[in-house]
């Protein structure tokens, strides 16, 4: 993964304070190999010995800053160098040249993360068997405990980058995902709440237009009913802007009669909805709403019914039959009562006409 695609927070984990922290204690074996030159060597070999060390220490932390660039091919040279200088350092310093394996498996590990742990398993049995067998000195029981604990806590902190690299950018994607599921949200209220209102708007301009010349006062009433409608139709937007969007049965219906009304559609809508659960009513005011909306813009009908029941809700026209394709707004009426645990029916109906039914519970076939 590059640099470019790590989110924020994770990089603060792979490139802050953690990490510097933990490259810079790596820097105490080398300091606890030099007692171990001096012990065993003595002139120019403790001189060597020591710049050795040395060198496997400047050779570290170009290889801990090229492993943070991600500059692989840098840390490769510098890893096989430290190999190198930790073999070199073996004559000068016996046992005590171990504590430098823990660097080198330690910084193999960044990039050999599955073979960490069986590395530091047999490096430490080399420390514990090595002195014994090579210098008659005993097991390296220190070396070899240190060996192995330190490549234990570099793994276990390189798992945690990993982990919390994993988290930040789950949480980006349910973030993500959760901002699309607002946007449609948005796009679906807006069109579900504007088309009702734009419909009504614009039926009853047609409406008072026609009027003006014969029925002026008649036409000031639709007038003012398109005024209101507009009130309401921002109210709307506001409301869906918001996540509160409003829709009551009730309010849909006496809606729906004034639209119907005003295009002239004779209407056959229940006075009551006490037959409809609560926790139903807004959900079949999404339905009547919808399905009105359509009888107004596309049916060119002349009846319509509205049949309601405590888990099922039918409109009914006799109209052209609806369009041949779904609209948006069907679509956005199917993810509600899907939401809803529903089923949406929607077809032409003999000899004529459109039937849009919403039913909450299974219909059993005949």
């Amino acid at each position: 993964m590059n640099d470019s695609t790590v989110p924020a927070d994770a990089q603060r984990w792979v490139h802050g304070w953690r990490r510097l922290v933990l490259d810079a204690g790596m820097l105490a074996y080398p300091l606890v190999t030099v007692p171990g030159v001096l012990a065993h060597s003595s002139g120019t070999a403790a001189v060597a010995g020591c710049a050795i060390v040395a060198g496997f220490a400047v050779a570290y932390v170009f290889a801990a800053f090229a492993a943070a660039r991600r500059s692989w091919p840098r840390y490769w040279v510098f890893l096989g160098i430290c190999a190198v200088l930790f073999a070199a350092v073996l004559p000068f310093a016996h046992a005590e040249g171990f504590f430098l394996a823990a660097v080198v498996v330690s910084l193999a590990g960044m990039s050999l993360r599955r073979y960490t742990l069986v590395l530091g398993a047999l490096s430490a049995l080399a420390a514990l068997f090595v002195p014994w067998v090579v210098w008659d000195s005993g097991p390296g029981w220190p070396q070899a405990v240190a060996l192995f604990f330190t490549v234990l806590v570099v793994y276990a902190f390189g798992e945690a980058v990993r982990a919390n690299t994993a988290l930040v950018e789950a949480r980006a994607e349910v973030a993500r995902l959760a901002s699309e599921a607002e946007r449609a949200r948005i796009a679906r209220d807006l069109h579900d709440l504007l088309g009702h209102s734009l419909t009504a708007i614009t039926v009853k301009s047609t409406l008072a237009r026609r009027l003006l010349d014969t029925e002026a006062a008649r036409a000031g009433e639709e007038m003012t009913a398109v005024e209101t409608l507009a009130r309401q139709a921002l109210t709307d937007v506001r409301a869906a802007v918001s996540g509160y969007a409003e829709v009551t049965l009730a309010g849909e219906l006496a809606r729906g009669r004034e639209l119907l009304r005003a295009c002239g559609v004779a209407a056959e809508l229940p006075t009551a909805v006490d037959v409809v659960g609560p926790d139903h009513q807004e959900l079949f005011g999404w339905v009547v709403r919808e399905g009105l909306t359509n009888v107004a813009r596309h049916a060119r009908a002349t009846r319509c019914a509205v049949t309601l029941s405590a888990s099922s809700v039918e409109v009914v026209d006799d109209g052209l039959g609806g369009s041949a394709t779904e609209g948006t707004g069907l679509s956005g009426l199917r993810e509600r009562v899907a939401a809803a645990g529903g089923r949406v029916e929607a077809g032409p109906v003999s000899p004529r006409g459109w039937r849009l039914c919403v039913s909450l519970t299974p219909v059993e076939v005949p």
